[in-house]
């Protein structure tokens, strides 16, 4: 357990190390890239409730998707984040995601003190896009080293009757040819990159 731990530091270490120097056009391309695969997807297209991170600098950019999400009609849900457990609550419209506060980690947050939709509580949801620190094709996914998503999927899959597909989202220098995950890491059905 702990040459585990240390290889998943050790990776995460490596990889923001990696994410430090890719330029902003870069940035900006393979997060057009990602978006236009994600729009394609079958899964996305049916898909009626969305989970979406909302990114940081060194994520793919999710607004794009945020945008598209509205433009089509689905409902979205974004990460609000209680103590050591997160919830997905929804977001209302551009406008509602443009009034949210900052979070100590400066990413936008729905206030715990307002209330809004869980999703958990009421229908939950078609699919979920994740962030991530490394990945590999066939989907390990190796997470910032909280346990958020993983936990919370783990809820989600026993409060829902049909699995939400997941989608990871990350730049091509994020694709590892392994990562260290255990047991209670949850692996994803597919990983979109920039080219």
């Amino acid at each position: 357990m702990a040459a585990l731990t240390s290889a998943k530091s050790a990776l995460r270490k490596e990889i923001k190390g990696i994410l430090r120097n890719i330029s902003l056009e870069e940035r900006k391309q393979q997060s057009a890239q990602v978006f236009e695969k994600l729009r394609l997807l079958k899964q996305y297209q049916d898909s009626k409730r969305i989970s979406l991170y909302l990114s940081t600098k060194d994520e793919i950019d999710t607004l794009p998707i945020l945008k598209h999400t509205f433009d089509t009609g689905k409902e979205v849900f974004v990460p609000q984040y209680r103590g050591k457990t997160m919830e997905m609550v929804k977001l209302r419209s551009m406008e509602d995601y443009e009034t949210l506060p900052l979070t100590k980690w400066n990413i936008k947050q729905p206030s715990t003190a307002e209330c809004r939709e869980n999703a958990l509580e009421k229908d939950g949801l078609d699919l979920i896009i994740l962030p991530g620190v490394a990945f590999t094709i066939n989907g390990k996914r190796l997470g910032h080293g909280m346990g958020y998503y993983d936990k919370y999927l783990k809820r989600c899959f026993q409060k829902q009757s049909v699995k939400p597909y997941l989608v990871a989202v990350g730049f091509k220098e994020q694709i590892q040819e392994d990562v260290p995950v255990n047991e209670d890491d949850v692996p994803v059905d597919i990983v979109f990159t920039g080219q």
